[in-house]
């Protein structure tokens, strides 16, 4: 089995889950982390026994020896960090989202194609068997041709300490701030919804209309250096490449949901009903013979392999992964435009797919 190498750039919080996930492949040793504070880099480095730490991309590059990278730094940083490491020919998982515009998700995507290296997008979501059943039911014709989908992503911490007082933690602070990087719910749960929804149904958006709402949380809009002004909550209208239309919306406001996704596929023969709840994967389907009475049954979902564990065989494979930056540029041009829609009065707008 061919040992993998592997660094983490950026130890936040997140940086834990790919060090612990890598950890149980077989084969697979982090042997580095990057981070411009040193006191969190030490601490994930003594956390995971982790011998080397550096304080930038191009110090780990200059000693170079690990064979991939789990970019997961802030979103702002995603591209300028990518791109060195891509022209030396090393492979990466890149948090999502890929890019904060389609411009720069498109470069890299075309740098990671002139590389020929292994490039993946952590969608995490693609983890949950319920949706890979879906899409491979949805791709054997079972629910025929695809009219309308509604999909949703719940989380309620901004209404219940679910995870920590969000009024006191930087961690969360930063997610409301645009000075701080952040797309609001769009960005950080948005993209997993619009991938889990268009990859279930095997299709790419061709024009959306959003709205963004931004509540008032704080005296001012404003906690410390975190002004408040990144939105909460969207709501959006989607058609996708055979004319089938639906909504996707997302709320950091949906009290008694933690961290929920849902969606909803229907078809000319049958529907899907595609659940991540209370962390628990649940597909139900409505197919012939049952239309007329309309009995739902629940559907058995195979375990899937983690991103984390595909990225490293298609490293020793040599073979493609999805998703791929490809993929990652494909959702950041229906972000950008649902930001442009919103500004232009919830109008609708054509994607640019090709």
């Amino acid at each position: 089995m061919m040992p993998v190498r592997v660094l983490i750039l950026g130890t936040g919080g997140m940086a834990n889950s790919h060090a612990e996930a890598y950890a149980a492949i077989p084969g697979v040793t982090v042997v580095a982390g990057v981070d411009t504070d040193p006191d969190r880099l030490a601490e994930f480095q003594v956390r995971h026994d982790v011998e080397r730490g550096f304080a930038s991309v191009a110090e780990a590059l200059e000693w170079g020896a690990f064979d991939a990278v789990s970019n997961v730094t802030p979103d702002p940083v995603h591209f300028p960090t990518t791109l060195p490491l891509l022209q030396a020919g090393k492979h990466v998982l890149c948090e999502k989202p890929l890019a904060v515009n389609a411009a720069d998700a498109d470069e890299m995507t075309l740098a990671a194609k002139a590389a020929g290296v292994v490039n993946m997008v952590n969608l995490s979501y693609r983890n949950v068997p319920a949706l890979g059943q879906a899409a491979a039911m949805v791709a054997a014709g079972d629910l025929g041709e695809i009219r309308h989908f509604e999909a949703a992503y719940l989380q309620s911490w901004l209404t219940q300490p679910a995870w920590g007082e969000w009024s006191e933690e930087a961690k969360w602070l930063w997610r409301l701030s645009t000075q701080h990087g952040s797309l609001g719910v769009l960005g950080d749960v948005g993209v997993h919804i619009l991938d889990f929804a268009t990859f279930a149904a095997g299709l790419d958006v061709t024009d959306v209309s959003c709205r963004l709402t931004t509540f008032h949380k704080a005296p001012g809009d404003r906690i410390g250096d975190y002004v408040l002004d990144a939105n909460d909550s969207f709501a959006m209208h989607l058609s996708l490449e055979n004319g089938a239309t639906g909504v996707v919306h997302a709320s950091r406001m949906a009290s008694g949901h933690i961290n929920d996704l849902s969606l909803r596929l229907f078809g000319t023969k049958g529907g899907l009903d595609v659940r991540f709840e209370n962390g628990q994967s649940k597909l139900r389907a409505c197919l012939e013979p049952d239309l007329q009475s309309g009995i739902w049954h629940d559907v058995p979902t195979p375990a899937v392999l983690t991103n984390y564990e595909r990225f490293i065989a298609a490293i020793r494979s040599g073979d493609e992964v999805r998703p791929d930056f490809a993929r990652g540029a494909t959702l950041q041009r229906v972000l950008d435009l649902a930001v442009e829609s919103d500004a232009k009065g919830c109008v609708s707008l054509q994607v640019r797919n090709d």
